[in-house]
């Protein structure tokens, strides 16, 4: 198996640090002419729309069953997801401290943890 070395690692969170320079400031301006300052300009609903295209085109690259095409169109996804984070001002390590948390949980166990605690809270 192989394991993700930091360098690699890093790329998402100087990949979130570069979305950042791409938000609009203060007065809703753009700062470059990108294409993610455009989608943070144009609100959710770009990107949204981008992240179901993507996912769509990942499925369809996996009943292929190509790996060249699986891991493209993941890293696509992946790019729009982390587009999503950061414009609500969320992290790539926010969703990987999510996923430490959940390590060693049987899948099962952690979703009624996550039913119980909508129930509680109600």
């Amino acid at each position: 198996m192989n394991t993700i070395k930091n360098k690699e690692q890093e790329v998402l969170s100087r990949l979130a640090d570069t979305l950042e320079t791409r938000k609009p400031n203060e007065n809703n301006e753009l700062n470059n002419n990108s294409y993610v300052a455009k989608l943070f300009t144009n609100g959710p609903d770009s990107f949204l729309k981008k992240i179901g295209e993507e996912a769509t085109e990942l499925v369809m690259a996996a009943k292929d069953g190509q790996s060249k095409f699986i891991i493209n169109e993941t890293a696509d996804l992946w790019f729009h997801c982390i587009v999503l984070l950061t414009y609500y001002n969320l992290r790539p390590e926010d969703v990987l401290a999510e996923l430490a948390r959940r390590e060693g949980l049987s899948g099962i166990e952690e979703k009624a943890r996550r039913v119980n605690k909508k129930d509680s809270n109600g």
